[in-house]
């Protein structure tokens, strides 16, 4: 693509992958309780500081600084990976920055293990490992210049910060390894796992729906009445506070003086005032033919393309259809399909080469070779813009526009002021009647009630909710105007009344008598089923629907039951006929037979057996790592060795 950080997916997943490696040990083990709890620092631009537990680390150890700018960078990394909202910025803050804190301590055991990673070390990192096709493509070396242009282009970062955060992620892969190198697993418990993870089954299950228990639990009132006053406390402002308000609106059409009036003066203040938010971009529009040669190719490479782009480059020189000849040889498959167009942008954002060619030609004409960082080009211009700035006569509308809406903004807001000291004065109706507007009284309503008259009520409700009743009138935005308010009367929470409350309470009931019915009736159908040896007739007599499974593995999903890697994965451990206990389905209860099962075979267990290996060798050693860093953490934090800023505590549930 035109633009480097379009060619870059792969450079991202290995930054995620490789830079903040370390800390994905950190997340393995990120719900470990009670660290970070302790605060006193206050300077902003620190989040925590780490250092070695015990007097000795508090008198002579060197502490680790973890800057509030890293925590909020890999938060807000992980809220744009994660597509989350932004209001979660502080949770994921307070997440961050555990991870960043444990990987800090993990950093200092390794130094205390002695086991640094070298230069030698961190080359041959760089030659072998996951960045060696961007800085050693087939074995040699971009260059510096090239280097730093891709640490910069693609981490934000030196070459100095990005090879010492590498070595640092080197060296607590060396202590995770150090740690975990001792885990081993037999073949006998390969082969077992791979048995139940390998094995299908199909069965009939009878599913007893929670929804319809909760249908069929019908007390008397006598009972509910007794419900309520044993859950008083629940109860006792299960009632919100309501609100009677009493208000007067206007919008612009109830102003005095009509439409506010905006001179050639002030429109030509406004531009000039902001003439840098009306400069705009040099920006081209072209079509290009690119074959690939990036920066780094070898010279057999670099020379093979170079012939071939002369070759395209003859074809359209000789009046081929310029279209026709990107779809057919451009390696940019993105404007290849396009017939090579590359749409009006800014050249800022095209690489430098390519927009100095562009730029140079005159619309309808077509470059010779031109050498990019991707290879090389072929470019038609289409249209070009130079930089400059939008004439007033261009953009007057949308400033009469922001103008009009301030000043009219401006006038309601005094007028509601205006109106509100004159409520305060003469009462609200008074001043009602003298502006002609009609005044309006709610019935009481809740916080997050609406009030129907209003195109917006919340910031009234907001505001009255926060005053006293017989308060003094105040003015409020409501959308589309202002309007001026009193609190009339006040109810406070309270206890409901049984009769207009007691379809709640009834639900409530229901919800907590209903699970004890479910495991009650799930286990009974079980007893039975095993008693009769036979499923479908236990399930007849108690009037419970029968349904069938697919022939299914563990990775499997059935109605009513599940994932099977769920609650009913016990029907991977039953033989062919047997009857389950109860299960526990969520919203359900489930029984089930097995009405068929298939084991993998020996060559099956063979064929799985070394990723069946890695697959517990991971799991075990994730449970290992994660039992050490619990007691790292412990260490730690008796030890004094973490010490939150105020600035971080104030951020973090846990630093409260």
């Amino acid at each position: 693509m035109i633009r480097f950080l379009q060619q870059d997916n792969k450079v991202v997943k290995i930054m995620f992958g490789v830079i903040i490696g370390a800390a994905c040990i950190s997340m393995v083990i990120y719900l470990i309780p009670g660290f970070m709890d302790n605060s006193s620092a206050s300077d902003a631009a620190v989040y925590a500081t780490v250092r070695e537990p015990g007097l000795w680390g508090r008198l002579f150890g060197e502490s680790t600084p973890i800057k509030t700018e890293a925590v909020a960078r890999l938060a807000q990394r992980q809220l744009s990976q994660q597509k989350l909202p932004d209001f979660l910025m502080s949770y994921m803050m307070d997440r961050s920055g555990k991870i960043l804190v444990q990987r800090a301590m993990l950093k200092q055991e390794a130094d205390r293990l002695h086991l640094e990673v070298s230069d030698a070390d961190l080359l041959r990192e760089l030659k072998t490992g996951p960045f060696a096709q961007y800085l050693f493509p087939d074995g040699k070396y971009i260059g510096d210049d090239q280097y730093m242009n891709f640490v910069q282009a693609a981490f934000g970062t030196s070459r100095a910060d990005f090879e010492s955060q590498v070595k640092d992620d080197m060296e607590l892969q060396r202590l995770q390894a150090l740690i975990t190198g001792g885990v081993t697993v037999s073949d006998a418990a390969v082969r077992s796992a791979y048995l139940i993870q390998g094995t299908k089954v199909k069965f009939d299950y009878a599913v007893i729906s929670l929804d319809d228990l909760k249908k069929s639990i019908n007390p008397s009132d006598g009972e509910l009445q007794d419900y309520l006053k044993s859950n008083a406390a629940k109860y006792a402002e299960a009632v919100p506070e309501t609100r009677k308000i009493e208000y007067a609106a206007f919008d612009a059409s109830k102003m005095p003086g009509g439409k506010a009036a905006i001179s050639d003066g002030e429109v030509q203040s406004y531009y000039s005032a902001h003439a840098e938010q009306y400069k705009t971009d040099e920006q081209v529009k072209t079509r290009h033919i690119l074959i690939n040669a990036p920066t780094g190719s070898d010279a057999a490479t670099d020379a093979a393309a170079k012939a071939k782009a002369l070759d395209v480059l003859k074809q359209v020189q000789a009046g081929g259809n310029f279209a026709a000849l990107a779809k057919k040889y451009s390696d940019d498959k993105g404007t290849g399909s396009a017939g090579g167009e590359v749409p009006m942008m800014a050249t800022s954002h095209l690489d430098k080469s390519y927009a100095q060619a562009a730029m140079a030609l005159n619309p309808g004409q077509t470059s010779g070779l031109v050498k990019s960082a991707f290879g090389y080009h072929i470019i038609q211009t289409e249209q070009k813009q130079a930089a400059g700035v939008k004439p007033l006569a261009e953009v007057k509308a949308s400033i009469m526009q922001i103008l009009t809406q301030q000043k009219q903004g401006a006038s309601e807001q005094a007028f509601a002021s205006q109106l509100a000291d004159e409520a305060k004065k003469n009462g609200l109706d008074k001043m009602a009647a003298a502006h002609g507007l009609h005044p309006v009284t709610t019935d009481y309503i809740a916080k997050d009630g609406s009030i129907g008259g209003l195109s917006d009520g919340a910031a009234m409700l907001t505001q009255a909710f926060a005053a006293d009743k017989g308060a003094a009138p105040a003015a409020v935005s409501t959308g589309d105007g202002y309007a001026v308010y009193a609190v009339v009367d006040v109810r406070a929470a309270h206890a409901p009344d049984f009769a207009t409350y007691k379809q709640h309470i009834l639900e409530d009931y229901r919800d907590q008598k209903a699970p004890q019915l479910l495991q009650a009736d799930t286990t009974k159908l079980a007893e039975r089923a095993k008693q009769l040896n036979d499923l479908k007739k236990a399930a007849a007599e108690l009037k419970i629907p029968v349904k069938s499974s697919d022939l299914v593995g563990q990775q499997a999903q059935v109605p009513d039951l599940g994932a099977m890697s769920g609650p009913g994965a016990s029907a991977f451990t039953l033989a062919k006929g047997a009857i389950s206990g109860p299960i526990n389905a969520g919203q359900s209860g489930v029984v089930l037979s097995v009405t068929d099962k298939q084991e993998p075979s020996a060559d099956e267990i063979a064929k799985n057996f070394d990723s069946t290996r890695e697959q517990l060798l991971g799991q075990q050693r994730d449970e290992i790592f994660r039992v050490f860093m619990g007691k790292l953490t412990d260490k730690y934090e008796k030890g004094g060795g973490v010490h939150l800023t105020k600035a971080a505590a104030s951020t973090s549930p846990l630093g409260k």
